[in-house]
């Protein structure tokens, strides 16, 4: 069962998976991997509420996909701790497709489905999780009982949520994901999703939070 609303602080390991704000993107490119793409104006205000939404929180580090858009808005986060150093992690990096670079028309003919009928030299779910949860397993040892925060993309926090709530990291659940009785949406932009560890036994399904800004947080 996920929790609505603020993350809450306590003795658990905690990593908290924020996506990205949102992009300029005025050519609606399914951008995936490609360089430059920056967030907009309207994502710099996203962030900002995100940042302020996690500044009172004790954090012990902050990572960041290498994708520009990500470590912008992992920027933000930082106004707030200013002792910690931003890290980089291609382990939460966005997915490979070969759509990218194509119209985000055509990613949303297939209901936001980049995997299925794919050739072998790009990723699926499994191998994304196989990547994620590395970074969490590492993180979860390197961090115990400590707070992390970790700004990635849109369908790596999906695929945990799908697999920390016991159900299939398939396309299809993707696609149905809003239908599940997980979560309502997509996690938006700027969302923060936490994940919340008592043990440090590898495959633990943990505890989930779901913090969205623009809906959660007074204006």
């Amino acid at each position: 069962m996920i929790q609505t609303g603020i993350i809450s602080q306590h003795e658990a390991t905690r990593i908290s998976l924020v996506r990205h704000a949102s992009v300029h993107n005025p050519s609606n490119i399914f951008y995936g991997r490609l360089p430059g793409f920056s967030i907009s104006k309207k994502g710099g205000l996203e962030a900002a509420r995100t940042a302020w939404a996690l500044k009172d929180m004790t954090i012990e580090e902050v990572h960041t996909s290498p994708l520009l858009r990500c470590r912008q808005t992992a920027s933000e986060i930082l106004k707030y701790h200013h002792s910690l150093k931003l890290r980089q992690s291609r382990l939460i990096t966005e997915v490979l497709t070969p759509f990218q670079g194509k119209s985000e028309g055509i990613v949303h003919s297939r209901n936001g489905d980049v995997y299925t009928g794919t050739d072998p030299n790009y990723e699926q779910p499994e191998d994304i999780m196989l990547r994620v949860q590395k970074f969490l397993f590492r993180t979860r040892l390197t961090f115990p009982k400590k707070h992390v925060v970790a700004v990635t993309h849109g369908d790596i926090i999906l695929f945990m949520i799908l697999w920390a709530s016991h159900l299939s990291t398939t396309p299809l659940n993707k696609k149905k994901f809003t239908t599940l009785g997980i979560l309502k949406e997509y996690p938006a932009v700027s969302s923060i999703t936490t994940f919340s560890y008592s043990t440090s036994t590898k495959d633990e399904r943990p505890s989930i939070a779901y913090f969205n800004p623009a809906i959660h947080m007074p204006c």
